[in-house]
C-alpha cells in the first residue's frame, strides 16, 4: 500500500502566514499540521508515500527529509486545480492500493481495518451538524451511494474528512481522469466526490467507516479550536520561565523564554522566541517571535515577528513588526 498526502493548496483563509510557509507546516500545539498527521501515520505499513506539493512545496520537502526516515516521493502540482487533479498527477506511481489524505486536517481514526479490507473503497466520514460547507456522502443499503460537494440542502450529516483508502485503483484513476475529460468542475477546481460518484454510478463497492477525531486547520479560527483539542489531549509542555505564571495546558519549546508573563490557558511558544510582561492565552506564537508588553487572545503570530504595546486580537505575519505602545 501506498500513502498519497495532499499538501497543494495556497491556504489563503490562514493569510498572512501562507504567505511565506506552505499550510500543512503552520504550527499547532507545537508541531506543524503535517508532522502530526505523520505521526498519527507511523506503523502503519505503507512501500512508499506521495506528497502532492504546490506553493512553496520545496519547505515540505525539506521539514519531511529532515525529520522522517520514511520512503519519500514529491509531486509537484504547479495550478491548483484540486484534489483529483493531484491524484491524476501521482496516478502513474498508483499501481495498487493506496490511502489519500488531505493535509490540512487532524484526524484519529482505525486504520486497521484496510488491511483486510476486501471491497472497492473505503470512505471515512465524520457526522457533524452542519455539513454544508463539505463534501457528503449519502448511504443507501449500507453502500455509499451518492457523494455532493458543498451541498446547499444536504441529504445526510456524513462529512467527507479527505480519508480514503482505495482498493480499486485502476477504476479510481479512471473516473477522475473522467472527471478531467469531461471538465467536471466545481468552483473552479477537480473534487475527489465527483470521482468517487463515478466509480459508485460505475458499479463500484464502496463502504463507509466514522472517524473519532477530525478537527480542520483550515482558518485562524478551526486551527486555534484544534490547538485546544490537541494540548487537552496530549498535555502540552512547560519549559523554563521566571516570575511568571502558566496556565496549563500550553506548549512552551525548551529554548523559549518567559518572563514576567502570565501564559495559557492553550497557548504554543516555538523555539527562539520571547514573551515579557505580557498576558497572553488561546494563541500560537511561532519561532523567533518576541512579545512585549502585551495582552494577546486567540492570536496567531508569526516566525521572528515582533510584537509591543497592548492589543487583544491578532493575526501577524513572519519577520512583521508591530508596536502598539
Amino acid at each position: 500500500m501506498k500513502i498519497v498526502i495532499l499538501l497543494a493548496g495556497l491556504g489563503t483563509r490562514l493569510r498572512p502566514h501562507t504567505l511565506t510557509k506552505p499550510k500543512p507546516l503552520v504550527n499547532v500545539a507545537g508541531k506543524p499540521i503535517l508532522g502530526h498527521i505523520l505521526d498519527q501515520l507511523q506503523g502503519i505499513p505503507s512501500e512508499e508515500y506521495i506528497f502532492v506539493v504546490g506553493y512553496l512545496g520545496e519547505q515540505i520537502e525539506e521539514y519531511v527529509k529532515s525529520h522522517y526516515q520514511i520512503p519519500a516521493r514529491f509531486v509537484f502540482q504547479e495550478e491548483p486545480k484540486g484534489q483529483a487533479h493531484a491524484i491524476n498527477l501521482a496516478g502513474e506511481h498508483l499501481t495498487g492500493p493506496f490511502l489519500s489524505i488531505f493535509g490540512d486536517t487532524i484526524f484519529e481514526a482505525d486504520l486497521t481495518p484496510i488491511q483486510n479490507f476486501a471491497e472497492d473503497g473505503l470512505i471515512f466520514v465524520k457526522e457533524i451538524d452542519d455539513p454544508r460547507r463539505y463534501g457528503i456522502a449519502i448511504i443507501r443499503e449500507g453502500w455509499v451511494k451518492g457523494f455532493v460537494e458543498k451541498p446547499e440542502k444536504p441529504e445526510s450529516n456524513l462529512a467527507l474528512v479527505g480519508l480514503y483508502y482505495i482498493r480499486n485503483t485502476p477504476l479510481f484513476l479512471e473516473c477522475v481522469q473522467e472527471v478531467i475529460r469531461r471538465d467536471m468542475q466545481f468552483q473552479g477546481e477537480y473534487y475527489l466526490a465527483h470521482a468517487l460518484q463515478l466509480m459508485a454510478d460505475k458499479g463500484a463497492r464502496l463502504k463507509a467507516t466514522t472517524t473519532a477525531v477530525w478537527e480542520d486547520c483550515g482558518s485562524l479560527e478551526t486551527l486555534l479550536a484544534t490547538q485546544r483539542y490537541l494540548l487537552d489531549k496530549n498535555g502540552g509542555q512547560s519549559g523554563e520561565t521566571e516570575n511568571s505564571v502558566i496556565i496549563s495546558p500550553v506548549y512552551i519549546a525548551p529554548t523559549a523564554r518567559i518572563f514576567n508573563s502570565v501564559v495559557g490557558p492553550y497557548v504554543s511558544v516555538a523555539e527562539g522566541s520571547s514573551i515579557s510582561d505580557s498576558m497572553i492565552r488561546d494563541s500560537i506564537i511561532n519561532e523567533g517571535a518576541a512579545i512585549e508588553g502585551a495582552m494577546l487572545e486567540k492570536s496567531i503570530i508569526g516566525a521572528n515577528a515582533q510584537v509591543r504595546g497592548n492589543f487583544r486580537h491578532l493575526d501577524v505575519g513572519d519577520s512583521s513588526k508591530v508596536d502598539l505602545g
